[in-house]
């Protein structure tokens, strides 16, 4: 399961420029003026993980694959994106493909760096394209419902879920992301929001994009997208998209002390995936062979046959039992056959739910 971030915000907020640092690919052009990037850009980029670094140190495998993440950079938003001003809402469409939404705010000051309303502002700038959000959501709640009422006569069932899609739509209407709707967890409500995909029901990551002096201590502009994140629920990173930038195409020690000059111990691109995991609710689980070293990304709660779909649904159909090894105990151990001999080695069934980090190995008849 690939998880998929689409990157939005104002034009020349820093976004191009972080797709830039976060994919270590220089294929989302940067350049200090609005409407720079005029196509969504998309990267696969590996979810940096120590743990599948260890266990390939002791495996000595052929290959390693990382778990991935999809990021997606959309095109800069202005007032009236939804009814298609500045690059209009064809990008509007590709936000809706995403798992999570990570709005990126510039939080530093520098005249050299124009801003499109020729002023820092994050609250203002938060409020410009949360509203165009909302406004494109409105839109195509508005659409299904009109095309359910059309079709009411010949199926009377959806006169519950119209009901549903309108007290839904009341509440985009007053200026509400879909995510703070109260009741979004009844069947109709469920099944409406999969199929309609609506952007403001995503999961939220708001990434403060500081200057070099902003990593160390949260500025006035920070304090207040942080405080405007706790009190939605919503999930906060602070970067500095120009450091990640500089960061691409260093050798491991002088990441490491590049990384701490700065005063900071992990990369923009490492607390992004980690917060995306964490408001996604991914978790991952390992296998170890001669052949490959590989993560794999499931939901946290999933029980070992569909834990075990993410390779094939062969391995799901088929299920008879995982053999699974605590992370811990295969680095202590060191090998499947040294865990098997110190019986640290267990057999799981069906009902047993997956841990983060777990080695498996999948027996399956189909």
């Amino acid at each position: 399961m690939a998880l998929s971030i689409g990157i939005v915000g104002l034009p020349n907020v820093g976004k191009s420029t972080l797709f830039n640092a976060l994919t270590q690919a220089q294929n989302a052009e940067s350049a200090n003026y609005a409407f720079c990037t005029i196509e969504p850009n998309k990267a696969v980029v590996p979810v940096p993980d120590p743990r599948i670094d260890k266990l390939a140190e002791l495996v000595k495998p052929q290959r390693v694959q990382h778990s991935t993440v999809d990021f997606i950079d959309i095109a800069g938003l202005v007032a009236g994106a939804s009814k298609g001003e500045g690059l209009g809402n064809k990008f509007l469409g590709n936000i809706r493909e995403t798992h999570a939404i990570l709005h990126v705010v510039r939080c530093f000051d520098n005249d050299d760096v124009i801003h499109v309303s020729n002023s820092v502002d994050p609250m203002r700038d938060i409020d410009v394209i949360e509203t165009e959000l909302i406004l494109a959501d409105v839109q195509v709640l508005d659409n299904r419902i009109e095309r359910m009422k059309k079709q009411i006569k010949g199926d009377k069932s959806l006169g519950a879920k119209i009901a549903v899609a309108e007290k839904l739509l009341e509440h985009l209407n007053e200026g509400n992301p879909a995510n703070t709707y109260g009741d979004l967890e009844s069947d109709i409500m469920v099944e409406l929001l999969r199929d309609l995909r609506l952007i403001t029901a995503k999961n939220l990551i708001y990434c403060a994009n500081v200057d070099e002096d902003g990593l160390t201590e949260d500025n006035e502009y920070v304090k207040k997208v942080k405080a405007l994140a706790e009190e939605r629920g919503a999930e906060f990173v602070k970067i500095s998209a120009k450091m990640e930038e500089e960061l691409v195409g260093l050798d491991d020690e002088e990441y490491k002390e590049f990384l701490n000059s700065y005063g900071v111990t992990e990369s923009g691109l490492a607390k992004i995936i980690r917060t995306g995991f964490h408001s996604l609710g991914m978790i991952s689980y390992f296998t170890a062979g001669v052949k490959e070293v590989r993560a794999w990304t499931i939901h946290n709660g999933d029980k070992a046959p569909r834990a075990a779909a993410a390779i094939h649904t062969d391995f799901e159909r088929g299920f008879i039992r995982a053999e699974v090894i605590g992370y811990n105990d295969y680095v202590t151990h060191k090998s499947e056959a040294a865990c098997r001999a110190a019986g640290v080695l267990r057999s799981e069934g069906k009902e047993y739910v997956v841990k983060d980090g777990d080695v498996i190995h999948f027996l399956f008849n189909v």
